[in-house]
């Protein structure tokens, strides 16, 4: 019996309703921990094709599980569908989404004929908290072989570098005081942040290639004629690896607190959801996947050796730190956009989205396939397992 060929059968004969579901998700974008009516659509398309589902799952509202196969080795499918404020589904998360559903179909006979166990995963607030971090804690990931899944991007890249970072929120306290008739008797907690920026922006000489900071200021005070006694900020910190991460956040941290002593405030660092591990993609689901995308007439690039490019953050990162994991980047040619833009999201409803949702969804599905026709689950496991 050829599995893939079975496998593409099943995906197509519901890719008109995972399309229609992308560019429901499209329209009704729901931001981190708010996916109610999306998580609620996907779980129930996944029970009506056969899956046993579980929703909510693991203690979050948001999160569903959707289970096929009795025995041998699980592999999950995460699914993201948060969008972001104010661009909606501009990181492709519709895509995300549906492209695991697809894959889900496509493999839900092929579970005990073959030996394993699927699970497609619901992991909501990946845009903020870091909810398969929450998963992770919850035990979602415990005991699974593998897991996998795909991001829309402007180009294909098999094995991308994805940063470690920190979200922190930075308040400045200062007193108040008429900014006209006795500035000098209050504590400006704007100029402490202004300084904080400052102070960051002269960091970046001292930081490597590798190494991003960015910020907003999300309150600068409540009138221009008093002096502000409060400002609060929002900043990423990333880095390479989590070690990395670790001392250029104590860099960081200082520029805040330095801020602080110069203008007389105090400061407050503050953690804004989960630190996110840097993406370690597995060698050999590296290799299968891009096997199967140059089968579907994707051929999918590689990064060159050497220190990686700066690229974004995901919490798919510290799930490959406890499971064997990839998360490809797979292009929807979308010119010269690029993902967090409203045109980005618009393209996902394009013949270029369709088509990474399908290569996407098949190259999982021909990827796990693989690993259990072939039972190769044993080359999954480290050496120090």
């Amino acid at each position: 019996m050829d599995h893939k060929a079975a496998a593409a059968d099943r995906f197509e004969a519901v890719a008109a309703e995972l399309e229609q579901i992308s560019r429901w998700m499209y329209d009704n974008p729901e931001l981190s921990l708010e996916e109610f009516a999306t998580s609620a659509r996907l779980a129930g398309f996944l029970e009506q094709q056969g899956f046993e589902v579980e929703y909510p799952a693991f203690g979050v509202e948001t999160a569903f599980a959707a289970r096929a196969g009795s025995q041998g080795p699980e592999v999950v499918v995460c699914a993201e569908y948060d969008a972001l404020p104010g661009v909606g589904h501009a990181c492709g998360h519709n895509l995300i989404a549906t492209a695991a559903l697809g894959a889900g179909v496509a493999l839900l006979p092929l579970a005990g004929e073959l030996g394993f166990r699927l699970t497609i995963l619901g992991t909501p607030a990946e845009e903020t908290r870091g909810g398969k971090i929450d998963l992770i804690d919850a035990g979602a990931f415990s005991g699974a072989a593998a897991a996998l899944m795909v991001h829309p991007t402007p180009d294909d890249l098999v094995d991308p570098a994805e940063l470690a970072i920190r979200q922190i929120d930075v308040t400045f306290h200062g007193k108040e005081s008429h900014a006209a008739m006795a500035p000098e008797l209050g504590i400006n907690a704007l100029d402490a942040f202004v300084q904080a920026y400052v102070n960051v922006s002269t960091l970046r000489q001292a930081m490597l290639p590798t190494d991003l900071v960015h910020g907003i200021i999300t309150h600068g005070g409540d009138a221009p004629n008093i002096i502000p006694v409060m400002t609060r900020s929002s900043w990423y910190v990333r880095a390479a690896t989590a070690d990395r991460l670790a001392v250029l956040y104590d860099k960081v941290a200082a520029c805040f607190e330095a801020a602080a002593l110069a203008t007389g405030c105090t400061c407050e660092i503050e953690p804004a959801g989960h630190p996110f591990d840097d993406l370690v993609s597995h060698p050999l689901l590296v290799d299968l996947f891009a096997a199967n995308c140059e089968a579907l007439g994707r051929p999918m690039p590689r990064r060159a050796a050497g220190p990686p490019l700066a690229g974004g953050s995901t919490d798919m990162g510290n799930v490959s730190h406890v499971v064997p994991s990839i998360q490809p980047h797979m292009g929807i040619d979308p010119g010269t956009a690029v993902n967090h833009q409203p045109e980005f999201a618009a393209h996902t409803l394009t013949g270029d989205g369709l088509r990474m949702m399908r290569d996407g969804a098949l190259a999982m599905a021909g990827t796990i396939i693989d690993l259990a026709a072939g039972d190769r689950w044993s080359e999954l496991r480290t050496e120090e397992e």
